[in-house]
């Protein structure tokens, strides 16, 4: 079995977010370990698909905007996800249940991690995003980095960097310890069906 390929999405779009930060992070945190997974970006920027606006759910018909089905094809070649996430009103952002709501079949039986910040460190975006995951048959972990208080304020409005904080590095190798057993079984299970 060739190595599980993980997606870490950043959940925004907007001009001067912070999710892009917390991917970056993300992927370094990824690449520092022993070579268990492949980790790559992908951002939401790159598919500027229109709000879901399909005649049929993608479970039914694939999408006929052109964003959308590279969007369906990325998510295709990805045997896991890492969603990075801030918090908009005790939820995710328009723009990732967007994207979430533009694919189907290709997350089914896939496994998917989470990164928030903001209120209580992203937790309800979070929350929120276990259950869409549920829907879309993904596996969601149990755990999660949550970025908040003083870290979030000392990350996103004081400039600091993540090396200032270790304790979310090793939160962040729980959760991508975690996802790679899960992504390896399940890449397993549907290779050998």
């Amino acid at each position: 079995m060739s190595k599980p390929k993980i997606g870490i999405v950043i959940g925004t779009t907007r001009e001067g977010r912070f999710g892009e930060k917390a991917a970056r992070w993300m992927l370094e945190v990824g690449e520092q370990r022993s070579g268990d997974a492949d980790f790559e970006i992908v951002d939401l920027r790159d598919y500027p698909m229109p709000f879901f606006e399909e005649r049929l759910s993608p479970a039914h018909a694939p999408p006929k905007n052109e964003a959308a089905q590279r969007w369906a094809k990325k998510v295709a070649e990805l045997d896991g996800y890492v969603f990075v996430t801030g918090e908009y009103n005790h939820s995710i952002p328009g723009v990732l249940k967007n994207a979430l709501d533009y694919a189907y079949s290709e997350f089914n039986r896939k496994a998917a991690g989470f990164v928030g910040y903001g209120g209580v460190g992203g937790a309800r975006a979070i929350e929120h995003l276990r259950s869409i995951a549920v829907e879309l048959q993904i596996a969601p972990m149990r755990n999660g980095v949550y970025i908040a208080g003083a870290d979030a304020m000392g990350l996103i409005r004081e400039g600091r960097d993540f090396s200032e904080f270790p304790h979310l590095a090793a939160t962040a190798n729980a959760v991508l310890d975690e996802l790679v057993w899960w992504t390896k079984a399940l890449k397993a299970a549907r290779e050998g069906f």
